[in-house]
């Protein structure tokens, strides 16, 4: 029975098969220019970080950024969601849809600007930085001009609009990247030359992270002046009855991305507490952990590309006769892509290594078990069209919470004694509990025959393949680039031999 759709699909009509998929795919590379592209050079501040800044000083980047995350959710309401969904309803007027939201989430991210910047120093001395009460407000200034943006940047998507989409956040990028080689590293420099020169009055080489925090927020601001032309005629009216289905809808997939964040971001934001070390040490173990993570971001770009395309597709296509048969395809082809990055960074983590400072090497045994735990949050998101398109969003969230329930346990339990090790596990675990659960309720509410089998043998095989490697490396003595390459072509000869050269072929 698990081959059974791998054997339909081979034998349905190519012309319906492929032309859905041909648009998921360039859609999904379009937003991968923004994307894996785009933030993939903003990754490459991580090496300058690493290789400027202390483990400490890191571990204040990556515990703030953390926080953020979890904001980045709240702050949205859900509404990207929403107005997918309720610009297509014929009960409502897209338009008036947009108005709504829109003003609805500048309304609420002034409020919460406000809020911090009121309660400012106590909640820098409960953050235990007392001495800098100024990262919270520039932190709030960011996530507020993110919340402001979110949904002029779900109409682009909703309107196919991917290359514009894809520019201005390629443009907050480079600003981002440009603004923290300025002042982390040129201005120094230039400091240090020229110790009395009056233009370089405004620079405080103490401030040192804080200028990572000041590039990020006027890159934020930067992007809301690109987007402007969507505020331009939209006479921003705040509905209730627009405004409340559309949040009955919504709310639970704040749920959902809270429960998200909890299993993406908690372990960074609670290193520093349940370490049971002193604050500079925990904090130098957070630095650690906090750039390691940074390594499977290839997997986590392509997860996060693909949710930009996969969500406005999997909605338009719903409607669709063969919709389903074609969401079992998408799952089999980005598992067979998401086991082929978790290859290429593990077959080639000597290469990956100096993406980071030698100090935080320690923790490279992480990186393995953050693919595999990022590979399953991609099969999670494919899985997840069961509550979006049967309108089961609150079920979806008791899914999210589940898995947020297990990691919170997880990481109380292993932290304090595997260190970061447990919080990687932690994450693996959950992330492939959702999956299990996700693929059960998927079953009963909206059945997909996904090709279990196929899927089965794609992870299994890099699995083996992994593992392998480490073999011939530490017990047979080779050299690891060769057999790196090795592993990585015997994949690409079996994926190319039993699923590239058949459908080629059929064209």
């Amino acid at each position: 029975m698990l081959f059974v759709p791998f054997v339909c699909f081979e034998h349905y009509p190519e012309s319906t098969r492929l032309n859905p998929l041909r648009q998921l795919i360039s859609q999904t590379a379009i937003y991968g220019l923004s994307s894996i592209v785009g933030r993939f050079l903003n990754y490459l501040l991580v090496p300058l970080y690493t290789y400027t800044f202390g483990a400490g000083e890191y571990g204040v980047v990556s515990e703030f950024y953390a926080y953020a995350g979890f904001f980045a959710v709240l702050l949205v309401f859900g509404l990207e969601t929403g107005y997918f969904r309720f610009r297509q309803n014929q009960t409502f007027d897209s338009e008036a849809v947009y108005r709504c939201a829109l003003g609805f989430l500048l309304l609420s991210s002034l409020v919460f600007f406000a809020a911090i910047l009121y309660w400012q120093q106590p909640l820098a001395d409960w953050l235990r930085y007392p001495d800098h009460p100024e990262y919270l407000l520039w932190f709030a200034g960011i996530l507020a001009l993110d919340a402001a943006t979110a949904l002029p940047f779900s109409r682009l998507r909703a309107e196919n609009r991917a290359w514009r989409f894809a520019g201005i956040k390629m443009a907050e990028i480079f600003i981002n990247i440009g603004l923290n080689l300025f002042l982390l590293l040129l201005c120094p420099k230039l400091l240090a030359a020229w110790p009395n020169s009056p233009w370089l009055d405004w620079f405080d080489p103490n401030l040192g992270v804080g200028y990572v925090f000041l590039a990020n927020l006027f890159a934020s601001l930067v992007k809301l002046l690109l987007l402007l032309p969507q505020f331009k005629r939209v006479r921003l009216h705040i509905d209730p009855r627009i405004l409340a289905p559309m949040l009955r809808y919504s709310l639970p997939m704040v749920v959902i991305g809270f429960a998200g964040m909890i299993n993406e971001m908690l372990d960074r934001a609670i290193l520093k507490v349940l370490l049971p070390y002193d604050l500079a040490t925990n904090l130098m173990m957070l630095g650690i952990y906090g750039a390691c993570y940074k390594l499977s971001i290839l997997m986590t770009l392509f997860v996060q590309a693909f949710r930009y395309a996969g969500e406005p597709f999997f909605f338009s296509y719903a409607g669709r006769a063969d919709a389903k048969r074609v969401y079992a395809l998408v799952m089999q082809y980005f598992v067979m892509a998401g086991v082929f990055i978790f290859l290429l960074v593990t077959l080639y983590i000597d290469l990956f290594k100096y993406f980071i400072g030698e100090e935080f090497r320690a923790g490279l045994a992480v990186v393995p078990i953050l693919l595999l735990a990022n590979l399953c949050l991609g099969i999670y998101v494919n899985l997840s069209v069961w509550y979006k398109l049967s309108d089961r969003t609150g079920l979806g969230a008791w899914v999210s919470v589940a898995g947020a329930g297990l990691t919170i346990a997880l990481n109380i339990l292993w932290i304090p004694r595997w260190g970061y090790m447990g919080s990687a596990w932690a994450t693996l675990a959950c992330y492939f509990f959702m999956v299990c659960l996700s693929w059960l309720l998927g079953r009963r509410y909206y059945p997909v025959t996904y090709p279990l089998g196929r899927i089965l043998f794609y992870i299994g095989l890099g699995l083996a393949l992994y593992f392998g490697n480490l073999h011939l490396m530490k017990v047979q003595g080779w050299n690891p680039w060769l057999s790196g390459t090795l592993g990585l072509l015997i994949y690409l000869l079996i994926v190319g031999i039993k699923d590239i050269k058949p459908l080629l072929r059929r064209r």
